[in-house]
């Protein structure tokens, strides 16, 4: 479903495309990619749920370090077992979106990119939904340092429990939990898996160039631009869905173009992107602006023009 778009926004002509992220339904050229990916999407409200409800094990570890015994050691054990359970679940996650990204990216960027977002919305809905999920989770996994702490402590513990035997029932081992460390290490991981995997897949598959990538990249965040500008959404909910996406479309293309995100001549309207957010007030975006700030990385670039830094100062 297209539509044309009239106004103006930051000196670059609005995208002539409307995505209808509330009602877009799969045709049924779009029905196969489109059930395999939102299986994989269908379990990201569980993951963030138990993410967001991470507490941690800070005051069973605390007691087990400044009180050293059998006891106070066996409680922070026994505490953190099921916490790291948790953080297993959170990395599987990020490798089924490993395995199903780039599904949606032969769909969307084979062709015409922009043909392809137009006429397949709800697989374009679900290249917005990994966004929107990716954005979510690194946002609450920076804030939330319990999780390198519980891991870290786990795998000292480990350590021990192998040297006096007591590790016979412990299913992450040190192949797995050094995996786990690696993701859980980077600040933004699953934007980092989602990055690293795209760069994977276009190395290793000729039937999908970069330039179409990152023109559908460039699409979807000016599209998303522009329907918050314009109030094409009424429920916050909406807008948010499509800031966010902007905000991931925006990262993935500044780490795929050699230019990046920022540039003079880049595609992106990212003056316009820097401006709606900040100007954004049904709900904080602080979070997208900060990964703006630090999971690009060529907002710093001497050919980044300053009234662009500037604007994320």
């Amino acid at each position: 479903m297209v539509k044309i778009m009239n106004s103006f926004s930051s000196g670059k002509p609005p995208e002539d495309m409307f995505l209808d992220f509330e009602n877009a339904q799969p045709s049924e050229e779009e029905r196969d990619i489109y059930n395999a990916v939102s299986a994989v999407l269908s379990k990201g409200p569980i993951i963030l749920d138990k993410l967001f409800k991470y507490d941690g094990c800070e005051e069973f570890i605390r007691k087990a370090i400044t009180t050293p015994g059998p006891e106070t050691e066996e409680s922070a054990w026994n505490a953190v077992l099921p916490a790291v359970d948790k953080l297993q679940e959170f990395y599987d996650f990020s490798l089924e979106l490993e395995t199903s990204f780039p599904k949606l990216l032969v769909a969307l960027c084979k062709n015409d990119p922009k043909d392809s977002l137009a006429n397949q919305q709800a697989l374009a809905k679900l290249l917005a939904d990994v966004f929107d999920f990716v954005l979510r989770f690194d946002d609450a996994k920076m804030v939330n340092p319990a999780i390198q702490n519980d891991f870290s402590y786990y795998r000292r513990t480990l350590n021990r429990m192998k040297l006096s035997k007591k590790d016979l029932n412990i299913k992450i081992r040190d192949e797995l939990a050094n995996r786990m460390s690696l993701f859980f290490a980077y600040p933004t991981p699953m934007m980092k898996v989602l990055s690293e995997t795209t760069v994977k897949f276009l190395a290793s598959d000729s039937s999908v160039n970069r330039d179409n990538v990152t023109i559908a990249l460039a699409t979807m965040a000016n599209v998303c631009h522009d329907m918050v500008h314009q109030k094409k959404f009424e429920a916050d909910s909406t807008n948010m869905f499509c800031l966010r996406a902007m905000t991931g479309a925006i990262i993935l293309f500044d780490h795929l173009h050699s230019q990046g995100a920022f540039a003079k001549k880049s595609p992106i309207n990212i003056k316009g992107a820097i401006n709606v957010l900040k100007n954004y007030t049904a709900s904080p975006t602080d979070g997208l602006l900060n990964a703006l700030r630090f999971t690009t990385i060529h907002l710093n670039d001497p050919e980044t023009p300053n009234a662009i830094k500037q604007l994320l100062n």
